[in-house]
């Protein structure tokens, strides 16, 4: 959410900054709804100032035994104005906030102008990509050790949805589960067990409603399924006045998140890329604006840490204007090497939204040594994809026999158990 403040102020700045967006100018429009709703405040004010004096005169009036009549008419006429206008003050607010509310945050100065990917700026790579001359994917794995089975969950859920059976699914569990145990023991997350379920304001305060409700599954309790737990991570603090000693706050859970994949038919039909359901380890930061670009570069050490430890090979990117989230202000995509794909996937996406879900949520903090409050920065980074992590693992360690082994830092998690055969 923007702050109309500002754009009365500075009204070419922020059209700049939805132009980077590729967006047209949109401050004159705002500022004409503003203009409206200040007008009906101010002819509230006027008529509630006048009440109050006739009121007063009414009781002077009487108190001499004069007819005070004239007066009560205007009273009740101006009762009846202020109600015409109390709703049209709810109404003019009420389009000020949604217009507000579609339009995305403004970039840093630093992000690159780019319409689409094309434009984002590779900053640094990390580990060699594993290259075999005959690199299995991961369908292929799996199935081929029996441990992977998309006809199972066709048939109980349909397509984007996977069965994992046996050690494969123990390496999935194993994997979120180092994920977690990393970011708390070593990051100094507070881990968090989040609803997986969570109501139409928490999904408007993180910024998937309005503009993004195709996105997400709704149940027939008007609960939406979590499309990631930056959702009720994010809005703990929604509504909340924080010490500014406390900050920040870092939160981090293992958990389910659900997406429609509304508009993506025809990409990624293959194996666990894209899925409907998927297990994800979310990171997310409640600070104050000056540590938030500091807190940014932790966050996104936190997630590659992760590859680092697994070994797996990946390069860190810069997301220019036109491929950056509806929230973000700056993002970090981390793509990890899928030798089966012969290419990076993006595996983590680390963003600094700045104030802008502050403001939905209405999330403040009180900065030390002053007297009022200051709206919180909020940043969110996958720690990273669960079922992603899964399929690079199964590929970058995958053996010629269709074997895969387990990663060293897995292993306690798998039993001591070191390689995935057809056994199971």
């Amino acid at each position: 959410m923007h702050d109309i403040r500002f754009i009365r102020e500075h009204p070419e700045a922020f059209d700049k900054g939805m132009a980077r967006r590729g967006l047209s100018p949109v401050a004159a429009e705002l500022l004409s709804l503003d203009e409206r709703r200040r007008q009906i405040t101010t002819e509230l004010q006027g008529l509630q100032t006048r009440r109050n004096a006739a009121s007063k005169e009414i009781g002077a009036v009487k108190s001499k035994g004069g007819d005070a009549q004239a007066l009560m008419d205007e009273v009740a006429s101006i009762k009846a104005r202020m109600g015409e206008l109390e709703q049209a003050d709810r109404d003019a607010e009420a389009a000020l906030t949604a217009r507000l509310a579609e339009l995305p945050n403004i970039p840093d100065d630093d992000v690159p102008d780019g319409a689409d990917e094309s434009g984002n700026v590779e900053i640094r790579r990390i580990g060699e990509p594993r290259r075999l001359n005959s690199a299995r994917d991961h369908v292929d794995l799996g199935e081929g050790l029996g441990l992977m089975d998309f006809a199972a969950a066709s048939k109980l859920s349909g397509a984007r949805f996977v069965v994992l059976r046996g050690s494969l699914a123990r390496l999935e569990r194993a994997i979120g589960q180092f994920m977690i145990d990393l970011h708390i023991n070593e990051h100094g997350y507070t881990e968090i067990a989040p609803p997986f379920m969570v109501r139409d304001e928490a999904v408007y305060g993180t910024g998937q409603l309005p503009k993004f409700a195709e996105d997400l599954f709704r149940t027939n309790t008007g609960h939406w399924l979590i499309p990631t737990a930056e959702v009720p991570l994010t809005n703990l603090v929604a509504g909340e006045i924080l010490e500014q000693e406390g900050l920040p706050l870092r939160f981090t859970a293992l958990t389910p998140s659900f997406r429609s994949e509304a508009g993506s038919a025809g990409r990624d039909t293959r194996g666990m890329i894209r899925q409907h359901q998927f297990s994800k380890v979310e990171l997310v930061s409640v600070t104050t604006p000056e540590q938030s670009a500091a807190e940014h570069e932790r966050m996104t050490d936190c997630a590659e840490t992760v590859l680092k430890r697994l070994g797996l090979a990946f390069r860190t990117i810069v997301l220019c204007t036109g491929d950056m989230g509806f929230t973000a202000r700056k993002t970090y995509d981390i793509e990890v090497w899928l030798p089966g794909q012969g290419r990076y996937r993006e595996i983590s996406s680390c963003s600094n939204t700045g104030e802008f879900q502050a403001r939905r949520m209405q999330g403040r903090f009180r900065p030390e040594g002053e007297k009022g409050t200051r709206f919180v920065h909020t940043l969110n980074g996958s720690g990273v994809a669960v079922g992603r992590a899964l399929i690079a693992v199964m590929e970058t360690y995958q053996r010629q026999d269709g074997a895969i082994e387990v990663p060293e830092v897995l292993r306690p998690y798998m039993g001591g158990l070191e390689i995935l055969d057809v056994k199971g």
